[in-house]
C-alpha cells in the first residue's frame, strides 16, 4: 500500500503518488434497502470476492475534484456539484446505483476537514479528490450489479505532467480511437481509460506526453489524453475564434471545459464555437499562419499549452508558446484566482459552510 505523505513536508508530491490518512466509504446492498450508513475510516485496503463484477466486467466509475487552500486560509472546491452530477450520469450508464449528490458532498467535506493538513501550502498545490464507485457482488455473468461500494480517497498533488506548465508534445495517430458515436466515451467509467494506456506508452516512445485522439475518416480532434482540447485561431472571416469539440458522445463533459466556455462567452471578445475541428483544419490554419494556440484543459492538468504534434511521422510545430498574450494563460489565471480565493466567485465552494447536522439521506437508487 502506498505511503502517506509527511505533513511537515510542504512540497506538493507527484500527482497521485501519495494519499492522506483517511477515506470515506459507503456500501450499497439491493437486498438490504439500498445504500447503507457511510463511514470515514483509516486509509486501508479493500477486500473483494474474486468473482466481484468490477474485476471481470469493469463495472467501475470515478470522478476527479480538487480542494485548494486559498490565500485567505479558506479551503475551496471548484463547482463540486457538477462533478457529482456527472458521477450519477456515469452510474446510470454503468448500471450502478446513484447517490444524493448534496449529501455525498457534505461527507466529502468532512473527509477533507479531517485531513486538511495534507493540502499543500503552495501556490499551485491542491488536494486531489477521487470518488469511486464499483460493482462488488460476487457473480460470474454479465448483468446489473446488486451490490456496490462507493469510496473517496484524497491525494495531495502538484502538477499532473512532469513537465509542469511547459508546453506539451502530443502524438496524433489515426490508427487508434478513444471513443465512438453510440459508445460511452462521454462517461467517466473505467473501461474508457484502461485501453488508452497502450497508446499513451506509444506516445511516450516518441517523446510525447499524451495522445491527441482523432475520430472518423476526417480525423476530428476530440480530446488530448484525458483533457478537453481547444484551438484558438483566426477564422475564414478574419475573426478570432475559440473552438472545441461538441458534446456529441465522443468526449467527456469536462467541468473545466464548461467553465472555459462560460468565461469566454462572458468576456464576449471572440467567437466561441463547439463544433468539429479536424487535423486538416489545424494543418491548413498553421500553414496560413492563422493558428494562434492549442491547449488542453481538465481538472488534473488544469491548462496545458501544446507546442508540437507528432503526426504521420512528422512534427507539426505550433505557435502556442510564441503568442505574446496567450489565451490559455488568461484562462489559467482566471481559474486559479477562483481556486485560491483571490477573487470571490460563485464557482468557488467554501468547505465547512454546510450544515453537518443533516443526516446522510441517499436518494433511491436508479439502475435503469
Amino acid at each position: 500500500m502506498p505511503e502517506t505523505i509527511d505533513k511537515s513536508n510542504q512540497q506538493a508530491p507527484k500527482f497521485g503518488s501519495v494519499f492522506t490518512d483517511h477515506m470515506l466509504r459507503m456500501e450499497y446492498d439491493g437486498e438490504r434497502g439500498g445504500w447503507q450508513q457511510p463511514e470515514i475510516t483509516k486509509m486501508e485496503n479493500i477486500s473483494l470476492h474474486p468473482a466481484a463484477r468490477v474485476l471481470h466486467y469493469a463495472t467501475t466509475l470515478f470522478e476527479g475534484m480538487k480542494a485548494f487552500r486559498g490565500v485567505d486560509g479558506k479551503i475551496r472546491l471548484f463547482r463540486p456539484l457538477l462533478n457529482l452530477q456527472r458521477l450519477n450520469q456515469s452510474a446510470e450508464r454503468a448500471c450502478l446505483p446513484k447517490v444524493n449528490k448534496h449529501d455525498l458532498l457534505r461527507h466529502i467535506e468532512k473527509l477533507i476537514r479531517l485531513d486538511e493538513n495534507f493540502i499543500p501550502f503552495t501556490k499551485e498545490g491542491s488536494l486531489y479528490i477521487r470518488p469511486t464507485l464499483i460493482g462488488t457482488d460476487a457473480q460470474i455473468g454479465v448483468g446489473v450489479p446488486n451490490r456496490a461500494l462507493l469510496f473517496v480517497i484524497l491525494s495531495p498533488t502538484a502538477s499532473y505532467f512532469d513537465s509542469g506548465s511547459k508546453p506539451l508534445r502530443l502524438m496524433a495517430d489515426p490508427n487508434y480511437v478513444r471513443a465512438w458515436i453510440g459508445g460511452a466515451g462521454d462517461r467517466k467509467i473505467g473501461s474508457n481509460y484502461g485501453p488508452t494506456i497502450y497508446v499513451q506508452a506509444k506516445a511516450q516512445m516518441y517523446g510525447c506526453q499524451q495522445a491527441l485522439w482523432l475520430y472518423g475518416e476526417d480525423e476530428q480532434i476530440t480530446e488530448a489524453g484525458t483533457m478537453a482540447i481547444f484551438a484558438h485561431f483566426i477564422n475564414d472571416k478574419g475573426e478570432r475564434e475559440l473552438r472545441t469539440a461538441p458534446l456529441n458522445g465522443l468526449i467527456l463533459p469536462s467541468i473545466t471545459r464548461r467553465s472555459i466556455l462560460e468565461l469566454s462567452r462572458e468576456w464576449n471578445e471572440f467567437n466561441v464555437v463547439e463544433d468539429k475541428f479536424t487535423m486538416s483544419d489545424l494543418i491548413r490554419l498553421r500553414q496560413e499562419n492563422r493558428l494562434l494556440e492549442l491547449f488542453g484543459a481538465g481538472t488534473a492538468c488544469l491548462i496545458s499549452p501544446v507546442s508540437e504534434i507528432f503526426y504521420r511521422n512528422r512534427i507539426i510545430r505550433l505557435p502556442t508558446k510564441d503568442h505574446p498574450n496567450p489565451l490559455y494563460s488568461r484562462f489559467y489565471k482566471s481559474l486559479n484566482d477562483i481556486y485560491y480565493g483571490r477573487v470571490n466567485h460563485p464557482w468557488g465552494y467554501e468547505v465547512g459552510v454546510a450544515d453537518y447536522s443533516i443526516d446522510f439521506d441517499v436518494e433511491a437508487a436508479s439502475i435503469l
